[in-house]
């Protein structure tokens, strides 16, 4: 197994080693380029992201400054993907976003963990759990998605939720827990803010 095979097996693994190190470097130089450009050089941003991710659609935009330990590397994004200032992402794994999915600003995403045992952090060892978030969610600002979670399509997570376990589809959640509130039906397509009404042209 290498070096690299070891971000994505589940196994604890020593981040340091030089190889990770080399490659991750090179990443992050790549994010201090995009984090530098101005707000009118869009096709630059582009570019650098489509060198930055290892896979991106069409339409997406990502507010600098973007903080992500390997700048998004092992990051998949579908089609038409925002997200708002000071997103956050432990990429040291595979992080999927689906088309459409919304982030407001300083929302963190977690792949890279650590064991509870004292003699093996002080190790600096870490394990990563992969991040999956379906299609045409919304994330909150400022919440936190831990390592292993999945969120289901459509579904909404409010701001400042830390999301520690599985969110299936179309519900509302947020906590601290994140827990479900409720599921998003055909009110919520008809209404929105105390219950005022969509206009039937946006319908």
């Amino acid at each position: 197994m290498s070096e690299f095979d070891l971000l994505h097996s589940r196994d604890l693994y020593d981040p340091n080693l030089s190889d990770i190190q080399a490659v991750q470097k090179q990443c992050l130089q790549l994010q201090y380029e995009y984090n530098q450009t101005r707000p009118d050089e869009q096709e630059k941003r582009q570019t650098l992201l489509k060198q930055m991710f290892a896979q991106i659609g069409e339409g997406c935009v990502i507010e600098p400054p973007l903080h992500a330990n390997w700048g998004g590397h092992f990051v998949k994004l579908g089609n038409y993907v925002y997200a708002n200032f000071n997103l956050t992402m432990v990429d040291d794994t595979v992080i999927e976003i689906g088309d459409h999915t919304m982030f407001g600003p300083n929302v963190t995403i977690c792949t890279g963990t650590h064991p509870l045992s004292p003699e093996h952090r002080e190790k600096g060892l870490q394990y990563n759990l992969p991040v999956r978030i379906g299609k045409n969610c919304w994330v909150g600002a400022g919440a936190i998605i831990l390592p292993g979670v999945s969120i289901g399509d459509n579904s909404v997570i409010g701001a400042g939720s830390i999301v520690t376990k599985d969110i299936p589809e179309n519900v509302l959640a947020f906590g601290n827990p994140c827990r479900v509130i409720r599921p998003l039906d055909q009110h919520d397509r008809e209404y929105y803010d105390h219950n005022r009404r969509i206009p039937q042209e946006l319908l």
